[in-house]
């Protein structure tokens, strides 16, 4: 039985759009995979759960100590949860806020050496302020981080 032109014709256009649509769906989330930015702490870092040469976040503190200016714009730090350090650089202006001693969060990529190449520095916006993934990783190495309540009210 031979199937009549008008359906045909029909058939072919309902494939033709559910391939469109497959074909858009998959290079919208092929282009959401490459845009996430997964957070890692010093420990994260150090115990290998961080992918290397893969667009990250990393959290923690800058090391008393330990933030050292090279040629123009280059800067190397220590980021640290106070269980492990990793070395950041950096090529750029760093914030007016950041000082060894404050919670940063960096963008970047770990190289083969496992240094992490930042990309992006932020620093926390006032001393009360502490990024949640930071304090979050300083807790989980046991080093005690100041809650909303326990902080002085700012007014």
């Amino acid at each position: 039985m031979a199937m009549h032109p008008k359906r045909k014709k029909r058939l072919i256009a309902v494939c033709m759009i559910v391939l469109a649509a497959g074909a858009a769906i998959g290079l919208i989330l092929y282009a959401l995979s490459s845009n996430i930015n997964l957070f890692f702490s010093p420990t994260d870092i150090a115990d290998g759960k961080a992918p290397v040469e893969q667009r990250i976040r990393a959290g923690g503190m800058v090391l008393e100590g330990s933030v050292k200016r090279g040629e123009k714009l280059d800067v190397q730090f220590v980021l640290t949860d106070y269980a492990n350090n990793v070395t950041v650089q950096y090529n750029g202006i760093l914030p007016d806020l950041f000082r060894e001693g404050q919670g940063i969060v960096a963008t970047g990529k770990l190289d083969a050496n496992r240094v992490f190449i930042a990309s992006e520095v932020l620093a926390k916006h006032d001393e009360n302020y502490m990024p949640p993934e930071v304090a979050e990783a300083l807790e989980k190495s046991g080093h005690k981080v100041k809650s909303d309540s326990e902080k002085p009210a700012q007014y």
